[in-house]
């Protein structure tokens, strides 16, 4: 292996006399010490060569030039402790990547009706374990998770807040806030089937409110809506706008309200600007974007989600897999997949602000570093692709204080690739090392 641990004990001021069972119970200081060869601190800036990240407690204690060794964290280091020293010298260092559109506790699959009415939340949550150390092993060490089964997805968060699994931080939407009949609500079944809607669906303006505080009342960390028709919903309602202005401003104004950012689903012109001028914190796809459009980016400041890898893998399977999709599915996969890439560059090249998506469980999940190929593929720079991939998405988050960049004080989400991304976007498809809050995943 190119990368190698060393384990050092620095032992002094041990009283062996006062030793008892209690302090043997103490949780002690965990710290390591990252030799970088390259290390890319913050996207926006040039890359710095022969760092060392000096890491306590799952958090960045400080950055320093050079190659220290253990002894000079003597002054810093009280009583007993271990450090790990983490040689990455040969490599490419940067902050762990953000995935700000994932639906973590499934993957598109044959039988989709079946499993709607067959899949329990426990085994959402199973499935999403599994699928959630994917994503983590692929070097995106935060997810935002818009919308999915509620009490799967929040399990899933809180575990692995807590420790009792490895996996990216999520910041987890609860229910897609949709309108009945429409892009997230259960459509093509027997009322006695899904009679009931669910809790996210809504029809008028003081329904969506209720909507969304149920969401938020049960843990939700954002919002997600859907301004528009959907690729994947299994009803011919086209991808043009879906709830009213009326409606679209209730969620959005209730959202802030409490204090959470909303992410709009909108492929069609009309939601999205419709979205857009609710004060929709991103927009999700934007696919058939225009310039009126991105004049409305440019002035409410809000962030396009691309997911160029979800438009990629249904137009994909539409072609190829026959049958995989009901008709109405596939004609809007046919529709809407072709133009995604389009839109971004168009919106790339008038200066909108651009946060990494991928829609991941609409693609598997765990290949979610396509996105990047496709984004370099569609016109953005490498250090664009970067910025949208760590810092935007951690604004978009409104985690810019903990995430995006390695800084002191930040968590320790750090990956490392055996080349240079900001040459080769390719490399870190197959990250070499990859921690996430001081805890070492891949290495």
């Amino acid at each position: 292996m190119l990368r190698k641990l060393f384990l050092i004990a620095i032992v002094s001021g041990i009283n062996f006399g006062a030793f008892s069972f209690t302090a043997l119970a103490e949780k002690k200081d965990t710290w390591s010490i990252i030799h970088a060869g390259t290390l890319l601190a913050d996207a926006r800036n040039a890359p710095t060569s022969q760092q060392s990240i000096v890491v306590k407690n799952g958090k960045i204690l400080d950055i320093r030039k050079g190659y220290i060794s253990p002894s000079d964290l003597l002054a810093d280091v009280a009583g007993g402790v271990n450090i790990t020293v983490i040689d990455l010298k040969d490599q490419f260092v940067m902050a762990g990547m953000i995935d700000s559109h994932t639906h973590v506790t499934g993957e598109r699959e044959p039988h989709s009706l079946e499993i709607a009415v067959t899949r329990t939340s426990s085994e959402y949550a199973l499935a999403g374990s599994v699928y959630a150390r994917r994503i983590l092993d692929a070097g995106f060490t935060t997810i935002r998770n818009v919308g999915g089964p509620r009490e799967a997805v929040f399990a899933l968060r809180n575990s692995i807040k807590k420790g009792q699994i490895l996996g990216p931080r999520i910041v987890a939407g609860g229910l897609t806030i949709s309108p009945l009949g429409g892009h997230g609500d259960h459509n093509g079944f027997r009322p006695d089937v899904f009679g009931k809607p669910h809790s996210g669906i809504c029809n008028g303006a003081d329904d969506c409110r209720r909507a969304v505080r149920n969401q938020i009342k049960y843990g939700a960390d954002m919002i997600k809506y859907v301004a528009t028709g959907g690729v994947l919903s299994k009803i011919a309602t086209g991808t043009g706008q879906q709830f009213t202005d009326e409606e679209q401003n209730a969620i959005v104004q209730a959202a802030h309200a409490m204090g959470r950012k909303v992410a709009a689903h909108a492929h069609g012109k009309g939601g999205i600007d419709t979205a857009l001028r609710a004060g929709v914190d991103s927009i999700e796809h934007g696919s058939f974007l225009d310039k009126g459009s991105i004049k409305l980016f440019k002035k409410t400041g809000a962030y396009l989600v691309p997911t160029l890898l979800a438009g990629a893998t249904v137009v994909d399977i539409a072609t190829n897999k026959p049958g995989f999709f009901i008709p109405e599915v596939e004609a809007k996969a046919k529709l809407v997949g072709p133009v995604m890439a389009k839109a971004l560059y168009s919106a790339y090249k008038a200066g909108v602000k651009i946060a990494f998506g991928t829609d991941s469980g609409v693609s598997v999940h765990g290949v979610n570093g396509r996105e990047l190929l496709l984004m370099v593929k569609a016109g953005m720079s490498e250090k664009d692709v970067l910025i949208s991939a760590t810092v935007n998405a951690a604004d978009l988050m409104g985690l810019a204080g903990t995430i995006g960049t390695l800084d002191a004080g930040k968590a320790a989400d750090i990956i490392a690739a055996r080349g240079n991304p900001l040459t080769d976007i390719g490399t870190l498809l197959s990250p070499s090392f990859v921690m996430v809050g001081g805890v070492t995943a891949v290495e």
